[in-house]
């Protein structure tokens, strides 16, 4: 995994910690990192991150991953959208999923939010990734 795809990079460190039970995993820090923690913190997804800061200045955001009954509460993180196909859509076709009990999370033009949140934006978007 290059970091030619940092938000995917940073998926993968989520499922890799999960997998060993872990309680928390680093990533370096970014602005889009961040808001796409964000959003998995709204929705229940991640306990929540924190920023640390690392001796290279770029600073790094400690993310609290959260199990229920001792099973990762993400079941699946997906990367939709990658640097070699963006994928965008309008709000009419952003997907919902698994009926509603996943969450798309789309970067819009207002920001990056869940896709409950871009329709009753009414904005589309670059759909970043999903999590069921």
């Amino acid at each position: 995994m290059s970091m030619n795809d940092p938000l995917g990079d940073m998926l993968t460190r989520i499922r890799n910690a999960q997998q060993r039970g872990k309680s928390t995993v680093s990533t370096p820090a970014s602005k889009l990192r961040a808001w796409v923690l964000d959003v998995l913190a709204d929705e229940g997804y991640i306990r929540g991150y924190e920023r640390a800061s690392t001796d290279n200045g770029q600073g790094e955001l400690v993310i609290s991953l959260k199990y229920f009954e001792g099973e990762p509460v993400i079941r699946e993180l997906k990367r939709v959208s990658k640097p070699g196909r963006r994928v965008y859509m309008g709000v009419k076709d952003i997907p919902s999923v698994r009926n509603g009990l996943g969450v798309s999370i789309v970067s819009t033009p207002k920001g990056v939010m869940s896709d409950a949140a871009a329709r009753s934006a009414n904005v589309g978007g670059e759909v970043l990734c999903t999590v069921f």
